[in-house]
Formats: C-alpha cells, sequence, structure tokens
C-alpha cells in the first residue's frame, strides 16, 4: 500500500528528528598534503556507489561536512555506546563500521568497533563482502544496540570489517547505508526499516540538507521534512522501479544546448558520492564546453563560467560554476565532474553532492519517489 501524500511532513515539525552533518577539515598547509583534495577527487570520487548485488518523530541530525567532499555524522554502537562518524549513504543499504578485528594495522588509524566491551553484543557466524566504486570491505554480521540522535535500534544488524581496501585514512569510521534492504548484503534488516517496523518513525521519508561551504549546519532528517531549509515546492520524482534511489532524467544542457542523456538516461541521488559522474566521454565533452583543462580551472574564470543544467521529470535544475568548482587551500580550482568507474550498458550518471548541495531531497520510501527543492 501507498502512503498518502505528505502534507503532514511539512505541517508538524515536532514529528521530525534531525541529524546534524559537520564538516571535518581534511586540506593541510604543508607543500607534500596541499594535493590531498586533488588526489582524493583524481582516485575514486569519494566514490561509495554500490558494485555488488545481494544474493514517532521527525529527527534532524547534524553531519560533518568534510571540505565540501564527504558529509558525516555520529552514531553510538553497543552498551556503553562507542562513538563513530558514519556517511550516511542512499547507494547502499547496510551499516558496518571499522571494528578491532581488522587485520591490517592501517586500521588502527580508525574509530574502532571493540565488541568485548559491549554487553548488548550478540555475534554471528555470517559473513559478508561489499564492492563500492573502487573500495572492498569483508567482514562479520553481528548485533548490537545502534542509536541515532534520540533513535534507538535494539539488536541491529550491522558488520565488523575484518579486512578492506581504498577506506583506510579517510575521514569516517563506516557507512550507514539507508537505500532499499534488496540490496542488502549483510542478510539483516537494516536500521531504517528496523525504525519504520518499530514505529519510531512518523512517515517513512528521510531528507538531506548538505551545507554549500559552512563547516556546520548540514542535516539528515527522519520521518518528515522541516520545510525551513528549502524554498518554493518539493517537485516529486517517481523512481523508475522501487528498490533503489534511481529516477529518469531527460537530458543534460549547457547554454540550451543538450550536451548529455540526449534520449533520456537513468540518474542515481546519491548521498554517498561527492561529485557528479557520468559516462568519460560525456564527461570529457563537458569539460571542454565549460573551458576546464584536465579537471582544473582557473579560480579567476568561475563567475563566467556557464550553468550546467539537469532536467528531471519536466523541470531544470541548474548547477551553477560556483557550485561545480570545489577550491583547495591553495587556491587550486577543480570540477566536481568525473568518469564514472562503473562500465554500465545504458547511460546512466550519479548525482551527489555537488548536486545536492544545490537541492533539497527528500527521499520517500511509502511511495517510491523522490522530492527535490531549491535549498536555501
Amino acid at each position: 500500500m501507498k502512503w498518502l501524500v505528505l502534507l503532514g511532513l511539512v505541517t508538524f515539525s515536532e514529528c521530525i528528528v534531525k541529524i546534524p552533518l559537520t564538516r571535518v577539515n581534511i586540506m593541510r598547509k604543508t607543500r607534500s598534503e596541499n594535493n590531498m583534495l586533488n588526489n582524493f577527487l583524481k582516485e575514486n570520487a569519494f566514490r561509495l556507489y554500490l558494485t555488488s548485488s545481494p544474493g514517532s518523530n521527525i529527527t534532524t541530525y547534524p553531519l560533518r561536512n568534510i571540505q565540501d567532499i564527504v558529509y558525516v555524522g555520529n552514531i553510538t554502537i553497543g552498551t556503553p555506546p562507542q562513538k563513530f562518524q558514519v556517511v550516511f549513504d542512499t547507494g547502499s543499504s547496510d551499516l558496518w563500521v571499522h571494528s578491532i578485528l581488522c587485520s591490517r594495522r592501517r586500521c588502527s588509524s580508525q574509530g574502532l568497533f571493540r565488541h568485548r566491551e559491549s554487553s548488548t553484543f550478540r555475534p554471528t557466524k555470517r559473513r559478508f563482502s561489499i564492492e563500492y566504486g573502487r573500495g572492498r570491505m569483508q567482514g562479520i554480521v553481528a548485533h548490537d544496540t545502534v542509536r541515532i540522535g534520540d533513535f534507538v535500534s535494539t539488536n541491529q544488524a550491522f558488520g565488523l570489517s575484518m579486512e578492506h581496501s581504498w577506506f583506510e585514512g579517510k575521514p569516517f569510521d563506516g557507512v550507514l547505508g539507508l537505500s532499499y534492504p534488496n540490496i542488502s548484503l549483510t542478510g539483516g534488516i537494516s536500521i531504517f526499516d528496523n525504525l519504520k517496523n518499530q514505529g519510531a518513525i512518523c512517515e517513512p521519508v528521510f531528507a538531506f540538507y548538505l551545507s554549500k561551504s559552512k563547516p556546520e549546519g548540514s542535516v539528515v532528517m527522519f520521518g518528515g521534512v522541516d520545510k525551513s531549509y528549502y524554498q518554493g515546492a518539493l517537485n516529486w520524482v517517481p523512481l523508475i522501479q522501487a528498490g533503489k534511489w534511481c529516477v529518469h532524467m531527460d537530458r543534460i544542457s549547457i547554454n540550451r544546448r543538450v550536451v548529455a542523456c540526449n534520449d533520456g538516461c537513468e540518474a542515481f541521488v546519491d548521498t554517498g558520492t561527492s561529485l557528479i559522474l557520468g559516462p568519460g566521454r560525456l564527461i570529457d565533452n563537458i569539460l571542454r564546453l565549460i573551458g576546464a583543462t584536465k579537471h582544473h580551472v582557473s579560480c579567476s574564470t568561475v563567475n563566467t563560467m556557464p550553468s550546467v543544467d539537469f532536467t528531471i521529470n519536466g523541470i531544470n535544475y541548474p548547477v551553477p560554476a560556483q557550485a561545480y568548482t570545489i577550491k583547495d587551500s591553495s587556491g587550486n580550482c577543480f570540477i566536481g565532474f568525473r568518469e564514472n568507474p562503473v562500465n554500465r550498458s545504458t547511460e546512466t550518471w550519479i548525482l551527489g553532492d555537488v548536486f545536492l548541495r544545490q537541492y533539497f531531497s527528500v527521499f520517500d520510501r511509502g511511495n517510491d519517489r523522490i522530492g527535490l527543492a531549491q535549498a536555501v
């Protein structure tokens, strides 16, 4: 059964639970570390997009904006609670964190879950593996008490990393997936579905507001929508099919000229990806048209560069140059478009944080749709 139109989500703000997201500054002032942003983007564009396939309040929660590259928020696991910074990712379904079971010495730099210190920890013998765009994680499934703000999910299934690649040194301790349960690789019920089934969430929706540059101010909210984070109306877009946060996109244009997605294409709306990703030849064409050289531009030209317009369900969503360029601590400007490392038979785009900083996004599980509106 589909849920009724979410009028109450705008009206009854006391039903929303908000989780703050905050920025961590990963940039440094030494010469060797000044290239961190460029290398970070060049390696994998912070791509969490999943490549594996599986065999009663609105709560606002703060997220940390890490140099406009990644947004993380705090959760706790265990009794007594152990705190972790995780990426709230709409491109995957599982919750996992680094643990003391990890066999790599480099894991010691992360926040590690210590299962022996939790009285509510319950192990299983089930193993799992997750392949991301460029990263990989293997581990075991366990159960424990997980807290997100005021929400408490007891006996929650989650993953403990034992082996991983790419994730070492990254400024987060794990990933909290918010996609549909059908793509879960741990085999457990996701934390969002657990909270929904327990009646802890008023409506089966969550929403993101991502700050454009400030460390503070970003939030993920559960159970409804706080209208103060956007202006105008929410434009609802149906999913191509229930089971993944993917919509039909009409076209991509620059100065009213179609430059990609000519005959329509699919677009994943993905909070676990920092940039906008697409097929390599089309990305190269966009870079050429905006005057970029190998993903770089002179910062002095940003104000003269064109917007890139994404048309979805008949509505244009322009992303101005000020939004798709990223300036590092040494004054270099990089373009927030990259080739999707995952090859697909159909033209597919990933609308990551570069797009989502411009547009407040609502993920409506009850009606299998995404809402977009101009962020304040």
